[in-house]
């Protein structure tokens, strides 16, 4: 039993180390003002790596100070926070489950439209609020920059497989018709009697 303990308490020592970079990274990224992607991170690896501090800590004091009411919490924090991670996995499933994307005609990447995803995803996407965030995350990081720098004639574009969220955010859907001047940048037909999506869509 005395070895089962100091086993615990030097796995959640270790434990409590990691935890301190990982609240660090979220620091450092509460400091990168002007990237809009890592505000939508900040936060959640701030957390994470308190709740991991704090478990760890529990367990580790615990272990080698044989205190079985700190153990137990330790146990039972540990058992919540494995429900939590198996919920999670659960829920991307079910709301990636339906997205496989859609061959398109002399294309070598995939289409993808945003009605694949489960309804929940869909309207959170389609809030104002989401999708202000969303944009401002993409036109800050590399994510679409990168196609222009890759392909600079459409035939090559055509022919790259690129990623799903390239394919879905950083082109228009190939049924608008639009006419590829680079990767990011297409001009819209004259007639744009498409869905609202078409209308929408923009190179901005």
């Amino acid at each position: 039993m005395a070895l089962s303990n100091n086993i615990i308490g030097a796995i959640n020592f270790v434990a409590t180390l990691l935890s301190i970079p990982i609240i660090g990274t979220g620091i450092w990224l509460a400091t990168k003002s002007g990237n809009s992607c890592v505000k939508i991170l900040q936060f959640p690896v701030i957390i994470l790596g308190i709740l991991i501090l704090v478990v760890a800590l529990a367990g580790f004091i615990g272990g080698f100070w044989r205190i079985p009411w700190l153990l137990i919490s330790y146990l039972i924090a540990m058992l919540v926070l494995i429900i939590l991670l198996a919920c999670l996995v659960v829920f991307v499933y079910l709301v990636t489950i339906r997205c496989s994307g859609h061959l398109a005609p002399r294309r070598a990447y995939l289409e993808y439209r945003l009605d694949d995803f489960s309804g929940g995803l869909c309207r959170k996407v389609r809030s104002s609020y989401q999708w202000d965030r969303i944009r401002s995350c993409l036109s800050s990081s590399s994510t679409c920059a990168e196609l222009n720098q890759s392909y600079r004639m459409a035939q090559y574009f055509f022919n790259a497989h690129i990623t799903p969220l390239q394919s879905g955010c950083c082109k228009p859907p190939i049924e608008c018709g639009y006419t590829f001047v680079n990767p990011t940048y297409w001009i819209s037909p004259i007639n744009t009697a498409a869905d609202m999506d078409c209308l929408q869509w923009s190179s901005c």
